[in-house]
Parts: C-alpha cells; structure tokens; sequence
C-alpha cells in the first residue's frame, strides 16, 4: 500500500500507543454492538460501519486537542468516539432515547457533541467540507489558536463541494487539515472506475494544497503523519491527508458487499489495523495477555452501553419541537 508508512524503531511509543490501541478496540466493539442493536431492530436507518478504518480515527484524533474542531460523514461513529464522546450517550442516541448525544433526534447518521468538539457526521456526501471551511475561516476571524479536522471519504471528491472547500481553504489560508479516508469504494462503485485522473492527492496539489499520502492501515504511520499535518494547518496552511484504507463490511450494516470477491475481503482482513497494531505492541514487548485484556474489555463496556440503552427512557414528547429553528414566519412567501 504506497504512501508513508512507519519505521517502528523510531516511532514507537509503547504507552501512547497501547491507549490508542485501546481506544481502536472500543470503537470496533461499538460498531459491533451497533450492528447488533440494528439487527434487533432497537437503532432504526442506515447502520455505516467503519470497521477497517480504525486506525484513521485514532491516529489523527490523538493528536488534536479537546478545543479543537472535527466534521465527520455518514460513517462517523469511529471519529466521534476517538474525538472523546461519551460511548454510552453515542449508544444511546443509535437508539433514540434520552440522554443521547443530541436527544435522540440525530441518530447514526447525524450523531454530534459539540462538548468535544465534533460538530456532527453528514448524510450528504462532501457537504462537510464547506462547513468545515466555514468553521475554519470562523477560527481565523476570531485569532483562536484552534484547527479543523475533516473526514471524508474518497467519493467525495468527485462532488462540488470539494473543490469549493479546498479552494476556500487555499485562498484565505484556514487552520484546516482535510482527511480523505480512501476505502476504494463510492458506496457500492469502486471510485477508481468513475473518478478521472490521478485521484484525490494529486486534485488537491492542483489547487495548491499539499498532500501527504500515507498508509491507514498503520496506525503509527497516521499518527506520526497527522501530528506534522495538523501543526503546520494550525498556523494556518492547509494541509491534505490521503489515508488508504478498507472497509471490511459492507457500505451500512445490511450491505453484503456482493460487488465485492470474497477472496479480496479475506486477503484485506489479513491487514487488519487493530490487529496490525496489536503485533507491533506484542513485538515491544506487551503481554498478549494485556493486549487480550484490553480488548476483552472494550467488550463488555460496549455491551453493556448497548444494554443500558435499551434499558433507557424515550425523550419527554414535551422536547419533540425544541432545537427546531424558530426564525421566521414559515407562512412568509419567497416573492
């Protein structure tokens, strides 16, 4: 898999790692217990697991600070956790009821916590993008030593808030760091077969903004990738980062991925990003036992999420109609 991958010997942290390792863990079991939930039919919508891309989340989420800003997609349960929401209110916004990260009202696709920062996954392929330049150029009015984090994924590219985004970003010079998850796949299409040219590096240097391709499967490598990144978009230079990555499930939780050999699945979960990451903490020397531990752990904790949200109350009706714009008179006419 071309692009930046990491020299073990010089990067390796052994305690900062086994944290991100952990946390890799929680958000893989959630999705799991999300999965789950959907099947059982308590999280109603589309289920868009990132199982594969864990280590995407992580490594560039450890490096941002709680002020910091993130803007994610559809498939944003990953990004939202490694941001530092609260597992349990994710778990029960999926389910609809109170306490949720929004009420109950957002659900999967939507879910949010501006409390850590994320201002919220996008069901409209690229739409975030122009918001996450808006929340850039607000950071830059305002002289706030913040960045912006965008997640999307390699469909995005060929939509028009794309370029708008960039550009945006590139002529005003925004604290922006845009974070193109490359899984090969626009939903069901593999990008490759509908995108012209040499993809989405190459369309960002284009407009002038450099980009750093970098192996998303390897966890030390996004790290390593993303810390330089977000410290040169900090002072604001924009920056782009292409992760190539998989998605080991289907395109939501019901998809079974028939586009796609099995044979090709199969060979893709022998690079495994938690698994991956797994080996090379046992190779500095932690106990399988621990590693065992940890992951038994992330388990439990999702299981038990996924039990008490079932358990938990349905938001008060009274709270149906606030958070609804109130702004004007919906009668008014345009003309």
């Amino acid at each position: 898999m071309p692009g930046r991958s990491s020299s073990i010997a010089s990067n390796l942290n052994v305690d900062r790692h086994l944290a991100q390792f952990r946390e890799m863990c929680r958000i893989r079991e959630f999705e799991k217990a999300a999965i789950a939930a959907a099947e059982e039919k308590l999280v109603l919508g589309a289920i868009h697991p990132s199982i594969g891309q864990e280590a995407v989340a992580v490594g560039v989420c450890s490096n941002l600070r709680r002020d910091d800003i993130i803007l994610s997609t559809h498939r944003g349960h990953g990004h939202t956790m490694a941001k530092g929401a609260d597992a349990l209110a994710m778990m029960r916004e999926l389910f609809g009821r109170a306490g949720g990260t929004s009420q109950g009202k957002g659900g999967s696709m939507h879910i949010a916590d501006f409390e850590v920062g994320m201002l919220g996954a996008n069901g409209v392929v690229a739409a975030n993008i122009n918001i996450a330049a808006g929340a850039a150029h607000a950071i830059k009015l305002k002289r706030e030593d913040r960045v912006v984090v965008c997640f999307f994924g390699d469909g995005a590219i060929n939509r028009g808030p794309f370029l708008e985004g960039l550009n945006w970003a590139g002529v005003f010079k925004l604290p922006i760091l845009f974070v193109c998850e490359d899984n090969g796949f626009a939903s069901t299409t593999r990008t490759q077969s509908m995108t012209s040219g040499d993809g989405p590096a190459a369309r960002a240097e284009a407009i002038g903004i450099k980009a750093e391709t970098v192996d998303g499967n390897d966890l030390l490598a996004v790290d390593e990738a993303a810390r330089e990144l977000i410290e040169v978009a900090r002072r604001g230079t924009p920056r782009f980062l292409l992760a190539r990555t998989y998605r080991l499930t289907g395109h939501t939780s019901a998809d079974t991925a028939p586009y796609r050999p099995q044979a090709e699945v199969e060979e893709r979960w022998r690079n495994d990003p938690i698994a991956n990451t797994r080996k090379v903490l046992a190779g500095a020397g932690v106990a399988d036992a621990d590693l065992a531990a940890v992951a038994a752990a992330a388990e439990r904790e999702m299981k038990q999420a996924s039990e008490t949200a079932r358990n938990t109350d349905w938001p008060a009706r009274e709270l149906a109609f606030t958070d609804v714009q109130d702004i004007g008179d919906p009668r008014e006419r345009a003309y």
